[in-house]
């Protein structure tokens, strides 16, 4: 009989939600959780040095760091993401959490650079935990406030992306880099506490099947839906760009003459919080037809965005002009590309993000070895050149795209 109400009342807040949408603090909550969860993944990067001299490492290798995190993020949208359309969220966001934070641990107690890159990979095969919120972010909301719902929660993953920079440098100063991931780890058994607490029950996964069938079927969509190619592509675009200017971005501003300490190297991060600001009205935009409007517009400022970036050496507050425009196009174009998607196949939400977040790993991790390659061989103006030229590319493919599709 117990077993009996527990399942009614399962069934009963499912059909709630269908039909009243997602609640402020519902999606405040997932907001939250975004961007606490996807801090582990960028923590490193104003630490890169500072992890380089610890261990021993060149600083033209050290970007291995951000890609093994990457490899380890793109594993984990293949093979754990797609789960979301399969058993129960609320159970598989919170293991998720809690094995993130043994993930952290180890990488605090590297003392080897293999040890190190193998914690960083289980660091980020776990961090698709945000996905997999942001799957059920879309999948509880209503059609009609999908797209701001997905934007307010992908605010929560831009503030956890820029806000990690800072707090990672902050903790970094105070006690080291190690420091940064245990008192993550300590963060993240706290949020699985309070989700298991406060979680509404899971609706019914949409898939039926075994795993495999599942896996085989989020390959299809690959292949089925063309939506999911184009924002693929402009996903691993705009992110390997990204990833060339935070990746590097540490390393003029730690050498002389500007010698920033982590603290302040992680200031920059804050720069950019005007992207996350963008990337709710970017939802609304989606919602309102305007996506590719807004995708043109925002590929256009992100390929400008390189130009005051360069004067790095002569300019701190032409720096930070340059960071704020391309983190604002960066989220913009991201948000665009989940809203769309996402109304392509309601069926298939966790699937979905999970395909289109490979191109999004892809991208980060082919941008963070380019950028410490290329600084270690030519300096911070060829980075630049580096980042232009892949925004250009991003921009020209819609171009392309528009003139295609409008004829």
């Amino acid at each position: 009989m117990k077993c009996q109400t527990r399942t009614l009342v399962n069934a009963q807040a499912a059909a709630d939600s269908a039909t009243t949408g997602l609640s402020r603090l519902q999606t405040f909550l997932f907001a939250i959780t975004c961007a606490m969860a996807v801090a582990n993944v960028y923590f490193a990067q104003p630490l890169l040095e500072s992890m380089a001299a610890s261990l021993g490492v060149s600083p033209g290798a050290i970007g291995v760091v951000v890609t093994a995190t990457q490899a380890g993020y793109a594993v984990g949208l293949l093979f754990i993401v797609p789960l979301g359309d399969l058993l129960d969220r609320k159970k598989l966001i919170v293991s998720q959490l809690l094995l993130s934070a043994t993930a952290l641990c180890a990488v605090g107690l590297s003392e080897s650079w293999g040890v190190l890159l193998g914690a960083m990979m289980l660091v980020g095969l776990l961090a698709v935990v945000v996905q997999v919120v942001v799957a059920c972010t879309a999948s509880l909301a209503r059609p009609e406030q999908r797209g701001a719902a997905v934007g307010t929660v992908t605010s929560g993953v831009v503030l956890g992306i820029l806000l990690a920079r800072f707090v990672s440098g902050v903790v970094a100063d105070l006690a080291g880099w190690r420091g940064v991931y245990f008192v993550s780890a300590v963060m993240m058994i706290g949020l699985a506490l309070l989700l298991w607490r406060t979680l509404p029950a899971s609706a019914k996964p949409p898939a039926q099947g075994s795993y495999r069938q599942l896996l085989r079927s989020m390959f299809q969509l690959f292949l089925t839906e063309r939506v999911l190619r184009i924002r693929g592509i402009f996903a691993l675009l705009i992110f390997a760009a990204f990833s060339v200017l935070w990746t590097s971005m540490v390393l003029p501003l730690s050498a002389p003459p500007l010698s920033l300490s982590h603290t302040q190297i992680g200031l920059f991060g804050l720069a950019g919080v005007a992207g996350a600001l963008a990337a709710a009205r970017a939802g609304r935009l989606a919602d309102l037809g305007l996506g590719n409007r807004t995708t043109g517009i925002a590929l256009a400022l992100l390929t400008l965005s390189w130009l005051p970036i360069a004067f790095v050496d002569s300019s701190l507050l032409a720096m930070a002009v340059g960071v704020i425009l391309l983190d604002f196009a960066v989220q913009a174009v991201h948000v665009t590309n989940q809203s769309l998607i996402f109304a392509a196949r309601p069926d298939a939400q966790s699937r979905l993000v999970g395909a289109y977040m490979c191109f999004y790993s892809v991208g980060s991790g082919l941008g963070a070895i380019a950028a410490t390659y290329t600084y270690a061989q030519s300096g911070w103006v060829a980075v630049c050149f580096l980042g232009g030229g892949i925004s250009a590319v991003a921009l020209l493919y819609w171009a392309w795209l528009e003139y295609r599709y409008s004829n």
